[in-house]
């Protein structure tokens, strides 16, 4: 699967924060149920890794890594068993390096001169973050118009309340929410409804 791909399995990516490894299984189960099979694993815990690893047992799952930073996240990432990796940001040292490695890569951009550093190392699919505090949607709509070959995902401050409105806009693939997977202790059948109604938003 190339990062397009990925972008068009599900309206939804859960940007997915594990603070206990044991939780890893039961949320992604409970989300691959509910038909959000795209998981962002973000490196923000140490159990992060871990969690990588174990949720790909899931039958249907498509994991991957967030929040990854550097080459040695990329690494790592890739090592626990990452299937993409998204970015907050891109630097031109780790576009090279995940582009060297092969792996479908997602870096964030919230600007014109962070899209053409992305599109000098071939890249035309981004992370547009973050989302609410860099303008909303008017701002995407005009950071769009220039690059037609472009499509975004957008990521902090989307909401089940105004995921629609993102999606309504057709050079976005998906969104990055994190509501559809909330801390702590996993209550599989909420979160199963919770994905089941974050499904329905594409449509």
């Amino acid at each position: 699967m190339n990062i397009a791909d990925i972008m068009k399995t599900a309206p939804v990516i859960p940007v997915i924060v594990v603070d206990e490894v044991e939780h890893a299984v039961p949320l992604a189960r409970a989300l691959v149920a509910g038909g959000l099979r795209v998981l962002e694993v973000t490196l923000r815990t140490p159990a992060a890794l871990d969690a990588i690893t174990a949720m790909k047992q899931v039958d249907g799952a498509i994991v991957g890594a967030g929040t990854v930073t550097n080459q040695e996240d990329l690494a790592n990432a890739i090592q626990a068993g990452s299937e993409f990796i998204v970015s907050p940001g891109l630097t031109e040292p780790l576009g090279k390096a995940a582009i060297r490695e092969g792996i479908p890569f997602l870096p964030g951009i919230a600007n014109a001169g962070d899209i053409m550093c992305g599109l000098d190392l071939g890249l035309t699919h981004f992370k547009f973050f973050p989302a609410m505090a860099a303008g909303g949607l008017p701002a995407l709509k005009a950071l769009a118009a220039p690059f037609g070959q472009c499509r975004f995902c957008p990521t902090g401050g989307i909401s089940e309340a105004n995921a629609s409105e993102w999606l309504a806009f057709d050079p976005v693939l998906c969104v990055g929410g994190s509501w559809v997977a909330p801390r702590g202790p996993v209550d599989e059948a909420a979160i199963e409804e919770m994905a089941r109604k974050a499904c329905e938003l594409g449509k």
